[in-house]
């Protein structure tokens, strides 16, 4: 079978051509939570103020990724969108504009993150010097070098929108081995070793990042085996304007989604703060367990996403759908047997990541809330994913914003009436299980009209 029959996502049995990409899709996404996780495992062992102060660090590579979800959506879209309507060269523009915008977002925002450290992390409301000084080093060394990270989330989206998700994820799996291997050495110190506690955990995600990076450049120009539109995309040149603004316009309301959600997660973190650090290690860490369902549905709705703009592109719309119901009911499936995880398990699951006997109540508290809005979420994501793939990012953006916006009020008040930090998490459930029902119609909505 040819590269090119391979690869389409136009033609064949939708459930066999959506398994294919989807699966090692769902695989990378699930190696970039064990990333996460396995940082925040080591370093549990250090404290509740050092999964605190990696958390804090971390909310802001999180924020960053607003700037990578741009250059990744609008990218991934058009480059699909061109392939599925038999316009190479407008999707090796595309591809080419994309990776410019990754370069420069990526070098600005490393410069700003790491002159501003320290103002950025006193704005979360973290008063303890040991939680602010764990933050302050590992912020500055992720941020700083944040451009790794978004290259090769850039790349993965380029890939996929190709039909091509087996090269990323090998690539995934050398930048997880790597981080297992490093995290205990460099965290802990292991034999000539020191040990260097946060800078270790920081040290170690970097190296892996950067090896995800490197397999996925040598996929471009080396694997001669696979067809792949990158290899002739020459970054010396600069890229042209209306392809520049081609990416940007479809991908700004995926960005700005992505920066308002964190701008209100660190909203309710500041909330949060004032019940302590340990609130707040518990917090970030139940959203890195939580990311085990989250990253698998949005790696799903990665796979929707180029199956959408192929198919989209080749006119197929009638094809979207029944791909999108197929996938709907497996990821609802999904949610609910993490939601039932959550429920019967969240007390051993808090034992791995917190030494403190005082947090393991938190944490489990936080896993059970949240457990409830879990198969939402997955349809959330996929719904996201299949509307963009359709072209229309913005009104993904509008429904995301409006009800995470609710997140604000709804926490104030329920944890004003006696909930306390219940009320925050119970937030964080409610407009999670509204957002999925909400995008679900729109699909069908928009799928209509096109």
């Amino acid at each position: 079978m040819s590269n090119k029959a391979e690869r389409s996502l136009t033609e064949g049995p939708i459930f066999k051509v959506l398994a294919k990409l989807a699966l090692p899709i769902m695989a990378s996404s699930f190696l970039s939570t064990a990333y996460s996780i396995t940082d925040m495992a080591w370093i549990g062992k250090l404290g509740a103020k050092a999964v605190a102060g990696v958390g804090v660090g971390g909310m802001y590579l999180w924020f960053s990724s607003g700037f990578v979800a741009l250059c990744k959506m609008g990218g991934q879209v058009l480059m699909a969108q061109s392939i599925g309507s038999g316009e190479k060269e407008d999707a090796k523009h595309f591809a080419h504009a994309a990776i410019w915008l990754t370069i420069i977002f990526g070098a600005v925002y490393g410069i700003l993150s790491v002159m501003f450290t320290g103002t950025l992390i006193k704005l979360l409301g973290v008063d303890d010097p040991v939680t602010a000084e764990h933050a302050d080093v590992y912020m500055k060394l992720t941020c700083g070098l944040v451009i790794f990270s978004y290259m090769g989330r850039v790349l993965t989206g380029l890939y996929t929108a190709q039909g091509d998700s087996k090269t990323p994820l090998k690539a995934n799996i050398v930048g997880l081995a790597t981080n297992m291997i490093f995290d205990p050495v460099l965290i802990l110190g292991i034999g000539p070793v020191p040990k260097l506690g946060v800078l270790g955990a920081a040290i170690a995600t970097l190296f892996a990042h950067v090896l995800v990076l490197a397999v996925l450049v040598w996929g471009i120009f080396f694997d001669k085996k696979k067809e792949n539109l990158l290899r002739d995309v020459k970054l010396y040149k600069l890229p042209k304007a209306r392809y520049v603004k081609g990416v940007f316009k479809m991908g700004i309301p995926a960005g700005v989604q992505s920066m308002i959600y964190c701008l209100i997660s660190m909203v309710l973190t500041r909330f949060a703060s004032v019940y302590g650090e340990e609130v707040i290690a518990t917090q970030r860490v139940g959203e890195n367990i939580e990311s085990i369902s989250w990253n698998t549905a949005d790696g799903f709705g990665a796979a929707m996403n180029a199956f959408a703009g192929q198919n989209y592109g080749a006119g197929k719309v009638e094809r979207i759908r029944k791909g999108y119901k197929m996938s709907a009911i497996m990821l609802f499936l999904w949610g609910v047997l993490i939601m039932l995880i959550f429920f019967v398990f969240s007390p051993g699951i808090a034992r791995i990541f917190f030494h403190e006997a005082e947090v393991i109540p938190y944490a489990v508290k936080y896993l059970v809330i949240i457990g409830i809005s879990e198969p939402f979420m997955c349809i959330e994501l996929l719904a996201i994913g299949a509307i963009s793939g359709m072209g229309n990012t913005r009104i993904c953006s509008i429904i995301s914003v409006v009800f995470t916006s609710l997140r604000i009020p709804i926490a104030y008040v329920l944890s004003n009436m006696g909930l306390g930090i219940a009320g925050i998490w119970w937030a964080m459930a409610v407009t999670s299980i509204m957002k999925g029902i909400v995008l679900h119609i729109a699909f069908y909505m928009e799928s209509r009209k096109r």
